[in-house]
């Protein structure tokens, strides 16, 4: 069986990072658009490295949950195109080989200059210099608002080809991820929501399940049994 699995902050949250926006607005105590714009990056870059700086301190104090290990499970079962919105790295970490990172990733550097990827240190500042090109042009390699997420082709291709497609810990609220589901369901293929609560797109899923993804997920898995 082929699966499409799309994870957001929600499978994330029970490690102990917190959601991208939480009921107040805020992510972090700071404005969305104060830290996740390219417009907020070019206003004031040393706020938004130390913004994301303390991310990636705070990831390294955190663990996968039994959630991210049950995909890294999936992945040996069934042909599993594995979807995230998150850009930590606890589906590696909970043994997944390959994901897709359609908002970046915290780990990763990116040269606003001339494009160039690099592993991310703990700390990063404006004034660091790219080891390609040298300019001073620094940044998270994080999709921001206003700019496109990665790895679209190979994402709509993985639901063209899916039998299955499955939402975990998502809102609903941010596209295109929150049209995934209603593309797969006119294609005929099953849709599957697991979460806390209904998402905001929750009309365009045939199945849900209400729950701790910790919970959820690992129950889900063993469901479906092997290919």
């Amino acid at each position: 069986m082929r699966i499409a699995v799309l994870t957001g902050a929600g499978i994330s949250a029970e490690s102990g990072l917190a959601t991208f926006r939480a009921a107040d607005g805020l992510w972090e105590n700071h404005r969305v658009e104060d830290v996740a714009t390219p417009e907020a990056f070019e206003r004031d870059p040393d706020l938004v490295h130390r913004f994301y700086n303390q991310r990636r301190a705070r990831l390294a104090e955190v663990q996968p949950n039994p959630a991210h290990r049950a995909l890294a499970d999936l992945a040996q079962s069934h042909d599993l195109t594995l979807i995230t919105q998150n850009v930590d790295n606890l589906h590696e970490r909970g043994g997944s080989a390959d994901v897709i990172h359609m908002h970046g990733e915290l780990t990763r550097a990116l040269c606003a200059a001339c494009g160039h990827r690099w592993p991310a240190p703990l700390v990063m500042q404006p004034a660091d210099p790219c080891p390609s090109c040298g300019a001073a042009a620094t940044r998270p390699d994080i999709v921001w608002f206003g700019e496109m997420p990665y790895h679209m082709e190979r994402i709509w291709q993985a639901l063209e080809e899916a039998d299955l497609f499955a939402a975990i810990g998502t809102s609903g609220n941010v596209y295109p991820a929150a049209g995934f589901a209603q593309h797969a369901a006119r294609r005929g293929i099953p849709c599957v929501e697991l979460n806390l609560a209904a998402s905001a797109n929750a009309r365009d899923f045939a199945k849900r399940i209400i729950g701790p993804a910790s919970e959820t997920v690992p129950n889900w898995v063993a469901g479906l049994g092997r290919r």
